[in-house]
């Protein structure tokens, strides 16, 4: 384990891998919880972007930097370092929405207005999102997942960053 704590510190390729199997393994917990049947929200759904970009872009800088090519390797991760940064403040604001810090969009948190009539309930039926962004389906350890997302994705964003500028400073030298 020292080793590979080691290897993060100063092995841009090492730390491609790691964001490349972090980012993987994290929306593949996304993917459990929701066959298990959590049903993810709006603001959920579109947190998950940064996934299906990030984790690619970090497996193509890993390749990159394998086969020495330290600036096109840098550049890529530092994309997905952005995004999960972009990411972490996302998930962070929609983890404040659930905690009722501040408000959320309307078309899947706050109040609903009751119907006027048939027709009316009808329309906000098709209209209505069922799945609420504002209330928390599962807590883990006191978070959502929305709370782990902004944590992991801030964490990403770090190593992503720091291999982007290993991969400059060793391209320097």
């Amino acid at each position: 384990m020292a080793d590979v704590i080691g290897s993060l510190r100063r092995d841009p390729l090492t730390i491609a891998i790691f964001v490349t199997l972090v980012a993987t393994v994290t929306i593949s917990g996304a993917w459990m919880f929701e066959w298990f049947g959590y049903t993810p929200c709006e603001l959920c759904l579109q947190q998950r972007y940064a996934y299906y970009l990030g984790a690619p872009l970090a497996a193509i800088a890993a390749g990159a930097f394998a086969v020495k090519s330290a600036r096109p390797g840098a550049i890529i991760i530092a994309l997905a370092a952005v995004m999960f940064f972009a990411n972490a403040i996302f998930g962070g604001w929609h983890a404040g929405v659930e905690w009722g810090f501040w408000a959320g969009p309307k078309g899947c948190s706050g109040a609903f207005t009751k119907a006027l009539d048939a027709s009316d309930f009808m329309r906000q039926l098709e209209t209505t999102k069922l799945v609420r962004c504002d209330e928390v389906a599962i807590r883990i350890l006191g978070l959502s997942l929305a709370g782990w997302n902004a944590i992991i994705s801030f964490t990403l964003f770090v190593l992503a960053g720091l291999g982007a500028r290993l991969a400059l400073a060793r391209r320097r030298a």
